[in-house]
């Protein structure tokens, strides 16, 4: 996938990490702990009389979709409905959720209380109120909530702002002008409690230029600064979409990233793919009817047992089973194609079931500076690629999608320049869309001693890296060099890539080289020897072994294949540490082949064999049954002087080619007849002539020979039979007559 591929999911808050001296960013263990960055929300739901059912439905499932998808156990929510209040006694919000935080308890519940949700009757107050629902929402996030948590509305409404009927806007007539004047003030108490507004309208109605000013109007700092986070306003025709859309928009808040799968009405097999960048995710399956049974089955073929919280190495956390919406949450998910099997009895099958996921990832990268140590005035050549936290290689481009690279070079006795890193195919850029953003600079003529370059990689759902390599400005020309000679590797766990380094030292004492590779998991990657030492005035090639882990430090995530990056070094231990040699190493590990790999070419010469074997079978008996095919031979009927009686053309035989017949009045005017099961039977002999079957014996009939069938009667074959003795009447099968060795033995004739 990708096989099937292929399809995404990633995302987090992002926070920019502190700048780690060249050569030692680390790169953090595949199983240490992820944080989940945690939101406080508010949903408020659309209750006006205007709603179809189907209306109600689709906003009860997209509160379930969000509240049971989100990705981390801090998070906090609260669901209410609002419509107007129109009469005494009447109210405008209708509380159904209270601040509940999304453990798996918490899960559960907000999957229940939601459906308390309703359309409200005439009687009840049937208009659109929003100001005092956007009151209600900063309510509900600011009372006693940690303000260093976002705070987020989201905002569903079927129609405009409608308090023409509302007592408690004034006169009838200022109405709909005090309804706008509370509406500002509504926002700009929002915006001052931090509290960012996404609206979302559906169905014929809702006013959009409404819904945008909603949406500028609160807090617009977002999870991250980039215009994907901005609160925006969204509208879509039909209550269908409500669900997808939502949350869209949620993922776009709470910077995650969402992937919408197929829809299909069970019992459908509905695939759906989490990146390798996933740190954490949710597949929600928005069933329809409760009556589904769902089970999901990892990209290994393994079935998830949900009643249980650990797997292999992810965690795991179902909610919502029995409702309309249920989500399943994995911590350290295992990357490729997943599939999630809906079934149903009979009767509940009529409603599409729809898979999404919604995650956050962690993208990491590798900095190299090409030379690592370049004279004033010398252009470099810097390279940020992306790697999953691991150290596996990121190419597809829809895993960082909206990412943004920010560079710079820094060092002693200039300022700041900034870099342009891209991925474009451009330039110095070798292949577009590789997950490889390069670009160049030139180090001032006033650099002197220290450089440092960096890259900051930010992204809407994945959080953000810093890296950066430090370098020395050369005096002039090095010395001593230690260029790297490593192709792309192919090779299986355990495996090794050769090399060869192209050393020189030009001095007239020892230097000792430190080699290794960063920019990987421990253990994944090694170097053999991981130090040489080079002779005063050494000149020549050294050969290095770049050795990949066993099988087992993979675990599941080898799947089909990975490709492994890391950052060859070459340090020059003896002047003070100096990097000669920072070069990326891409090694594309596979299994190891099974036997049909191995010894493909055997079983396909087998085969081809057997194959030609089996048609030359079939083909001998296929001549053999033409050969006996009986269809054609004239039968005659010669009486005891030799007259022929009668004259009868055989046609094709049984499945044994026998044609079997009868003789029909035979004391006065005997005649040949076809009859199955008859007490004669002839058939053609490869050899010429026939065979006669009669009773349990079998004679040859020979072309100018007769066969015996009664007292009278015998049987020749063509015209006019042979005058003279007839050859003998004994069956090689059953009988004791002769044989003639000289035919070549015709004892198949009579099986």
């Amino acid at each position: 996938m990708r096989r099937a591929a292929a399809s995404v999911l990633g995302g987090a808050v992002v926070f920019v990490s502190l700048l780690a001296p060249g050569g030692q960013d680390p790169v953090p263990a595949a199983d240490s702990e992820p944080a989940f960055p945690a939101v406080n929300y508010a949903v408020a739901v659309d209750e006006s009389a205007s709603l179809a059912p189907e209306d109600m439905k689709a906003e009860k499932a997209a509160a379930k979709r969000i509240a049971l998808g989100d990705v981390s156990s801090s998070s906090q929510v609260t669901v209410f409905g609002f419509a107007a209040a129109e009469k005494a006694g009447q109210r405008v919000v209708d509380p159904v959720c209270p601040r509940t935080t999304l453990d798996a308890a918490g899960r559960e519940e907000i999957g229940k209380c939601v459906d308390e949700l309703r359309s409200r009757k005439k009687d009840e107050g049937t208009g659109t109120d929003l100001p005092t629902a956007i009151r209600q929402g900063v309510d509900d996030l600011t009372d006693g909530s940690d303000a260093s948590v976002p705070r987020v509305l989201f905002l569903l409404t079927d129609g405009k702002m409608d308090v023409e009927d509302s007592f408690k806007y004034g006169d009838p007539a200022h109405r709909a002008a005090e309804g706008e004047r509370q509406l500002e003030e509504a926002l700009e108490e929002a915006a001052a409690q931090k509290v960012q507004i996404w609206p979302l309208g559906f169905g014929p109605d809702p006013d959009k230029k409404q819904l945008d000013q909603i949406a500028s109007g609160g807090y617009q700092k977002g999870c991250v600064e980039l215009p994907s986070a901005t609160p925006r306003a969204h509208k879509v025709d039909g209550a269908k979409a409500v669900g997808t859309t939502l949350e869209k928009i949620f993922a776009a808040a709470h910077c995650l990233r969402h992937e919408e799968g197929p829809s299909k009405r069970p019992p459908a097999t509905l695939e759906i793919g989490i990146s390798p960048l996933a740190t954490v995710g949710s597949i929600v399956v928005d069933k329809g009817d409760p009556e589904v049974r769902i089970s999901y089955i990892d990209p290994a073929g393994d079935e998830i047992p949900t009643t249980s919280t650990t797997y292999k190495d992810s965690r795991f956390e179902l909610a919502g089973g029995d409702g309309t919406v249920e989500a399943l949450k994995i911590v350290d998910p295992l990357p490729g194609t997943w599939k999630v099997k809906a079934e149903a009895p009979e009767g509940h099958r009529s409603l599409p079931v729809a898979v999404s996921v919604l995650w956050q990832g962690e993208l990491r990268g590798a900095i190299t500076m090409d030379p690592p140590s370049p004279q004033a005035g010398e252009k470099v050549t810097v390279t940020m690629r992306l790697q999953t936290r691991e150290g596996y290689e990121i190419k597809d481009p829809r895993d960082y999608e909206g990412l943004r690279v920010r560079s710079e070079l820094t060092g002693d006795g200039f300022s700041p320049l900034a870099l342009d890193l891209a991925d474009n195919g451009k330039g110095a850029d070798p292949e577009a869309s590789d997950g490889s953003f390069t670009g160049t600079v030139t180090v001032p003529q006033d650099a002197d001693g220290k450089l440092t370059v960096s890259a900051t990689l930010t992204a809407s759902g994945l959080r953000a890296d810093t890296r950066s390599e430090t370098g020395k400005v050369a005096p002039g020309e090095l010395p001593v060099k230690a260029p790297l000679e490593l192709p792309d590797g192919d090779t299986h766990p355990g495996g090794t890539v050769t090399g060869t380094l192209d050393v020189s030292n030009t001095t007239d004492t020892p230097h000792t080289l430190r080699l290794s590779v960063a920019d990987v998991k421990d253990g994944l990657l090694s170097v053999e020897p991981n130090e040489i030492t080079l002779e005063p005035g050494e000149q020549g090639t050294r050969e290095v072994t770049v050795k990949v882990s066993p099988e087992s430090a993979f675990g599941d995530r080898l799947g089909d294949g990975l490709d492994l990056s890391g950052t060859f070094t070459v340090v020059d231990t003896t002047d003070d540490d100096r990097t000669l040699e920072r070069a990326p190493v891409s090694v594309r590990v596979t299994p190891e082949p099974g036997i049909w790999a191995t010894y493909w070419w055997a079983f396909v010469s087998g085969a081809v064999a057997l194959a030609l074997a089996t048609a030359a079978v079939v083909a001998w008996l296929r001549l053999r049954r033409r050969r006996r095919d009986p269809f054609g031979l004239m039968l005659q009927l010669v009486a005891e002087d030799g007259t022929v009686l009668g004259e009868h053309r055989a046609g094709h035989g049984n499945s044994k080619q026998w044609y079997e017949f009868a003789i029909a009045e035979a004391h006065r005017s005997p005649r040949i007849e076809r009859r199955a099961h008859g007490p004669y039977a002839v058939r053609r002999s490869h050899q010429g002539g026939a065979v006669v079957r009669k009773g349990g014996s079998r004679v040859p009939l020979p072309v100018r020979g007769r066969v015996q069938l009664t007292d009278m009667l015998s049987l020749s074959l063509g015209g006019s039979p042979a005058p003279g003795p007839q050859p003998s009447q004994s069956a090689y099968a059953g009988g004791t007559g002769p044989q003639n060795p000289g035919q070549g033995g015709a004892y198949d004739e009579f099986l």
